[in-house]
């Protein structure tokens, strides 16, 4: 195996949570396989003349909660000579996100950046998934009460959630008749330019909202997400927990109609959410899901994911 330099721009690793990170599972995994890593955050990235370049740190990690780092010195990295980004900040997928995947843009292929940046900024999880509208429920994105309206009167209860949101915040169940309807609206409407995303209540959210992830285009492992009591959310972060499963046939069916269209992108890593059979979510930005499905059982996935990055440099 030839040993890579890898660079992973992320959020501040003093903050997260190790038990659930997929980031930190791909640290692990590198540092396993003799790669040498560099960190840094994106507010350390810059763009000098025509190089990219970062004040990032060597950096050692461990699988204990509270002691997971060594930092090395501060330096200036020119990213060029990197053989692999991680990029793998968590949203929100705001300009500052987009910034950066404009500066990255420049030096790939040439350092695989994983995902692919243009293809990170071309595919915002709730917009791309509406190129396969026959796989979804019945989904509307406007910021036109009048639409809005008659999709309740089509659908009944609806889910609705800001386009750009994440990690379940801003999510909110709405009945066909429903008081707080105007209110809410208003207060979207003046706190947010984003339009909402509307759609039919699946009531088998309450089974579980599955997170399924595809490695370079193959559906690899998946995590079901139970929503807490009195809640329709299922994200781990909100409260969501994690429960073994397997895929079914119209899960396969999905995962094999986006698999060619992932791979072309260069969306090496990616974790789609599916409900009841439906597809809702395709998410590119910084999935999750790895060390649940690990945890529970399954395949190190993170393996996987460096295998698939070792063979496009030529590593395997």
């Amino acid at each position: 195996m030839t040993r890579l330099t890898v660079a992973v721009q992320m959020d501040p690793i003093e903050r997260i949570r190790i038990a659930g990170d997929s980031t930190f599972a791909l640290l692990l995994e590198a540092q396993a396989r003799g790669h040498e890593i560099l960190y840094y955050t994106p507010d350390r990235l810059s763009l000098v003349g025509e190089r990219a370049v970062a004040i990032g740190q060597p950096i050692e990690v461990r699988d204990v909660a509270g002691d997971h780092f060594t930092l090395g010195e501060p330096r200036r990295i020119d990213l060029e000579r990197c053989d692999v980004v991680l990029l793998r900040q968590d949203p929100p997928f705001d300009l500052a996100y987009i910034g950066t995947t404009h500066i990255l843009e420049r030096i790939h292929p040439r350092t695989l950046v994983v995902n692919d940046p243009a293809a990170v900024r071309n595919a915002p999880e709730k917009l791309f998934v509406m190129d396969f509208q026959d796989l979804m429920p019945p989904t509307l994105i406007t910021r036109e009460r009048e639409l809005i309206e008659d999709f309740r009167k089509a659908h009944g209860e609806i889910v609705m959630k800001p386009l750009y949101g994440f990690g379940g915040g801003g999510v909110f169940k709405v009945a066909p008749v429903d008081p707080n309807f105007g209110s809410l609206f208003d207060m979207f409407s003046t706190m947010s330019r984003e339009p909402w995303v509307c759609q039919k209540f699946l009531p088998r959210v309450s089974e579980g909202d599955k997170r399924i992830i595809l490695v370079d285009g193959e559906a690899l492992g998946a995590v079901n997400r139970v929503p807490a009591a009195n809640d329709i959310r299922s994200n781990m972060v909100r409260g969501g927990a994690a429960a073994e499963t397997e895929l079914t046939p119209r899960e396969r069916e999905i995962c094999a109609r986006l698999g060619p269209e992932l791979k072309k992108r260069g969306l090496i890593f990616v974790g789609i959410d599916v409900i009841d059979g439906n597809l809702t979510e395709i998410n590119v930005t910084s999935p999750t899901g790895l060390r649940a499905i690990q945890r529970l059982g399954g395949p190190n996935l993170a393996a996987a994911i460096w295998d698939a990055i070792e063979r496009r440099r030529g590593g395997a």
